[in-house]
């Protein structure tokens, strides 16, 4: 069984949130970049674009399959992580690190009650068969 960081919240859709006061950082989890296995590409945002909860903020390429990435929150993307860029392979050896993906300012903090914590997410990805 994988551990998940304790500090972040998680979404169905196998995305990690991190808050701090109204800005979110976002990554993929570990258990979804196992499942995808090595990353090739990545499609992400431009600064100052917009996310909608529950849409796509971009997509990823990996070995096996090109999955859309579908944002937990809403508001605008102050910041995009270019390092993974240069290294994307730090999206399968630091996801929830050094691999995050984009900073949005979030528009409504209670967007964050419908994810899921550390155990709620365990649980859920027993619950799907998706785990040994």
């Amino acid at each position: 069984m994988k551990l998940f960081p304790d500090d972040l919240l998680y979404s169905r859709e196998h995305i990690w949130v991190r808050v701090e006061g109204n800005l979110a950082t976002i990554g993929i989890t570990d258990y979804a970049q196992e499942r995808l296995g090595e990353i090739i590409s990545l499609d992400l945002p431009e600064s100052d674009a917009y996310v909608e909860r529950d849409e796509p903020f971009g997509s990823i390429e990996s070995t096996k399959a090109v999955v859309e990435l579908i944002s937990p929150i809403s508001g605008a993307v102050i910041s995009v992580n270019e390092d993974i860029t240069d290294d994307i392979g730090v999206i399968n050896s630091d996801p929830h690190d050094t691999g995050w993906m984009i900073i949005v300012e979030m528009d409504d903090q209670e967007e964050l009650d419908d994810l899921l914590d550390m155990r709620g997410y365990q649980d859920f990805v027993i619950q799907e068969g998706e785990v040994d």
